[in-house]
């Protein structure tokens, strides 16, 4: 198995799909308890949500799964939100916080640096190759990150989670038009909630990457799985309706953004 999936495209847009992937090698998998095995914490479908939705973009998808190593985490292992609870470069906890390795089987730091090696370091080195590539060929280049989570996770977060929950690191990761951008749009789509840099303000790949003074900006942006799965436990279906429904406004956001980029400071 590639540790990361490239689809090229020759829009200044590049989707980065961190945490879609499934796959887990066997000599983990074998370490993993019944809850691990359940890979409950899966952005579910996130590469099928944005498949086919912007004529040109670029997607960069980890073909591995979060528990093999987390490829939104600083790859030092320096929390996110310190403070909050959160999980860690190589998960040992769920997003419930419980335990997803048998006692003992828990990876040390070498099997970590490890794991970074194989699969954390090639996803991120596709990943600024293919931003380099679309900057270059555009002028400037527009890093969205996909990401979903269950819309209630007491360990994260309280209350019942917004549908569009879009970071910009309080809007240091990119242009002031690219938040207000995808903001005009989350905002007027009935019947769902939004947010802008509340519980999930940019993962690390984000605040990586996001430097507009170098032409290269980020925005995440995170759905609540009640938008676009039958059910947020297993087997965690993808509801072709309601999917429906969102893709139509993640269409607007993404041509707005393309149409807009070509509008950014070089």
């Amino acid at each position: 198995m590639k540790p990361v999936e490239v689809t090229r495209g020759d829009s200044p847009i590049v989707l980065g799909v961190p945490h879609s992937g499934t796959f887990i090698p066997e000599d983990i998998w074998v370490k993993l308890n019944h809850n691990g095995k359940l890979l409950a914490d899966t952005d579910w479908h996130v590469d099928r949500l944005y498949s086919d939705l912007l004529p040109g973009a670029t997607m960069v998808r980890a073909n591995f799964h979060r528990y093999v190593i987390d490829a939104n985490r600083d790859p030092e292992g320096v929390s996110l939100y310190p403070g909050q609870n959160t999980t860690t470069l190589c998960p040992t906890t769920d997003f419930d916080g419980l335990a997803i390795y048998h006692d003992g089987e828990e990876p040390d730091a070498e099997e970590i640096e490890s794991r970074r090696l194989a699969w954390h370091a090639p996803y991120h080195a596709a990943l600024e190759a293919e931003l380099g590539r679309v900057r270059e060929q555009n002028g400037v280049a527009l890093l969205y990150d996909c990401h979903s989570i269950r819309s209630v996770v007491p360990y994260l977060f309280e209350g019942i989670l917004p549908d569009f929950n879009t970071g910009t690191n309080n809007g240091t990761t990119c242009d002031k038009q690219i938040e207000t951008a995808v903001v005009d749009v989350t905002e007027a789509a009935e019947g769902y909630s939004s947010v802008l840099n509340g519980r999930f303000k940019g993962g690390w790949t984000t605040r990586h990457y996001g430097k507009p003074e170098t032409g290269t900006h980020a925005i995440q942006m995170e759905l609540a799985q009640s938008t676009h799965l039958e059910s947020q436990s297993p087997p965690f279906a993808y509801d072709e309706e309601k999917a429906a429904k969102l893709r139509q406004h993640v269409a607007t956001i993404l041509t707005n953004l393309n149409k807009l980029a070509a509008a950014l400071p070089r």
